[in-house]
């Protein structure tokens, strides 16, 4: 498998995941000649992506949907509610219902969800073979009932949303701070840490961290609290990864 992160951020949302000639796209909340423009630099045909997922309908996840699909014809992979939402927004023809697992191509998927303040939220799990992704962002918390499922995966994708100190510290103002920290907000670094240090194991290599707040965090101090918290127990992984708003990850084989 592969995966690059286009862009991650609150202004625009992206990620790709390739395995053995399947191709697929995670949320497209940049432009769609962002997304275009970033998957030909990594020599991705946007004409032969199989599938777009979609985490939730919240507009830095899903604006630029409507221009791509309508280009591509791309098929769209909805749970129902997500699917009613969105149909709200734009136009879906090509589209399939998705259960809590199935397969796209190539690629086993698993679905669970997420604590956000949308009426739907999906995090994944992509497997082939014996590598395996967990993508999850734009979640207040991950569910207990959850934890079993997600340990000792090659890649972890994971929301680092914010720093609390400088959250709390801020120009926000107070009920968008309280919406952040509370259970349909977003992870901070040391939640997103504190979860990581649970779920990595030895079959773990790579870790990226995603929707960094340009305003409330920094790569330095995301890195700065994993660091800390896998020192304390003793913990590490090859390769952490800080996805940007407006440039692309490496492509990382998986």
């Amino acid at each position: 498998m592969k995966i690059c992160v286009l862009a991650s951020g609150s202004k625009g949302n992206c990620t790709y995941i390739e395995s053995n000639g399947t191709r697929l796209l995670v949320d497209i909340g940049t432009t769609s000649l962002y997304a275009e423009k970033k998957l030909k630099e990594i020599e991705a045909d946007p004409k032969q992506v199989n599938g777009i997922l979609v985490t939730h309908t919240h507009t830095d996840h899903i604006s630029g949907i409507r221009v791509f699909v309508k280009k591509y014809k791309t098929k769209l992979y909805l749970t129902r509610k997500i699917y009613q939402e969105l149909s709200k927004e734009l136009p879906i023809s090509n589209f399939e219902i998705i259960d809590l697992e199935f397969k796209i191509g190539e690629i086993n998927i698993e679905v669970f969800k997420t604590s956000h303040d949308t009426p739907d939220g999906n995090a994944y799990i992509f497997s082939h073979n014996d590598s395996s992704i967990v993508y999850i962002t734009d979640t207040g918390y991950i569910h207990l009932k959850h934890h079993n499922k997600l340990k000792n995966k090659s890649l972890y994708v994971m929301e680092s949303n914010h720093d609390v100190e400088m959250l709390m510290n801020g120009s926000y103002p107070y009920h968008l701070k309280q919406r952040i920290l509370g259970d349909e907000g977003h992870l901070s670094n040391i939640d997103c840490s504190n979860y990581l240090s649970k779920f990595i194991g030895d079959k773990t290599r790579d870790i990226i961290l995603i929707h960094l707040s340009e305003d409330n965090n920094s790569k330095e101090k995301a890195l700065e609290t994993l660091n800390q918290t896998f020192s304390k127990k003793n913990q590490f992984v090859n390769h952490v990864y800080v996805s940007t708003q407006h440039e692309r990850t490496d492509v990382i084989d998986v």
